[in-house]
This record gives structure tokens, sequence and C-alpha cells, in this order.
């Protein structure tokens, strides 16, 4: 009984990760349950030591086991353009497409009043001050084209202007290879508004 209470709680555990279900939490189990136990130790460790280790980037607050991360203690990185996302996991797809060589900025989140977040809960005081006390030439709002994004995004633009700061929006669109028949009507909208000229 002691032993399928086991199982049950890991199981249980595992499928409150993201993206995890109950069937894949069952296949991780038994897959654990099958191989040696240093491959249960090891995992078990490697989830204390990036909890015990990891914190945030004093100036960016993306994750890092230093004061700073590696792109802000980056010399090379262009810190007169800061790109604004969402949350930490939001610059690896970013630094993903190879082309942006500025900085970042992390709200830990959006405005959302439903969820009861509001402006004071996001890292927006630290943003306007990073600004005031640094050149800046170009803040880039690169929240998700959401309702959330959207109005986080407008509400940082509104901050920003007055301090003489050009503020752009990533554009939202069709992905590369997708066909216009299969599009929504909102994706192609933005697609038609977020035009540039070639």
């Amino acid at each position: 009984m002691n032993q399928k209470g086991s199982i049950s709680r890991l199981i249980h555990e595992f499928s409150k990760l993201p993206g995890i279900g109950r069937k894949t939490a069952e296949r991780l189990v038994f897959f654990i349950l099958k191989e040696d136990a240093l491959i249960a130790k090891n995992l078990a460790e490697a989830l204390f030591e990036v909890k015990k280790n990891v914190k945030f980037c004093r100036i960016c607050f993306s994750f890092t086991e230093s004061d700073l991360c590696e792109i802000c203690a980056n010399s090379r990185r262009n810190g007169k353009v800061i790109c604004i996302v969402e949350e930490p996991k939001d610059i690896w797809a970013v630094e993903k497409s190879g082309t942006y060589n500025g900085v970042y900025h992390v709200l830990m989140g959006v405005i959302s009043p439903l969820d009861g977040v509001g402006p004071d809960d996001l890292r927006i005081k630290e943003l306007i001050k990073r600004i005031e006390n640094n050149e800046v030439d170009e803040i880039i709002l690169a929240t998700d084209p959401n309702i959330e994004g959207d109005v986080t995004a407008l509400y940082i633009s509104k901050l920003i202007k007055p301090l003489g700061v050009s503020v752009t929006r990533i554009a939202s669109g069709l992905p590369v290879g997708g066909d216009l028949e299969y599009a929504d009507a909102v994706t192609l909208s933005k697609a038609l508004s977020g035009r540039t000229p070639i």
C-alpha cells in the first residue's frame, strides 16, 4: 500500500508541471522506477541545485547563478536597446532567433486585473529607473500578442515616451510557411497592420 502511495504521489507531482498530463507523468514515473536508482538521485540533486543556486539578475531579472546574467555581463551586447519580455523563458525564445544583440528587462508577468496583477506587481519601476540612469535609444516591447500583453505594452509605452526614448512593439502575424486560408481574422489583422516596406 505504501509503495502504491509513493507512485501515486510522484505521478501527482509530475502532473503539476506545465505541459505534463497524467499519462506523461505516469510514463516518467515508470521510467524512473525501471531505471537505475542513480537516475532518480541525479534528478533530485539537479532539482535542489537549481532551486538553491539560481537567482535573479540584479539588472534585468533574468535567471542567473551570478550577480549578473551572461547577457548583462557581456560588453559586446548593445546596452542602448532593451527588449521587454514577460518572463525569463521569453529571453531564450528571442535568443534562438539569433538576430537580437541588445539587452533585456523581465517584467515577471503582465497586467491582468482578473488575476489581481497590477502595474505595481511587475518590474516596471525598475525599468523606468534603468532608463533614467542609462543611455537608452530604444525599448522593444515583446509581450505576448494577447489582451494582457497588449495592455501591458500600451501602459509601458505611455510611461516611457515622455522620457524621449523610442518605443517599438514586435510585429505579430503569420508564421513563416503559414497559409492565409488557415489564419484567423485577428492574426491577419495584425499581419496587415504590422507590415513593413520592402
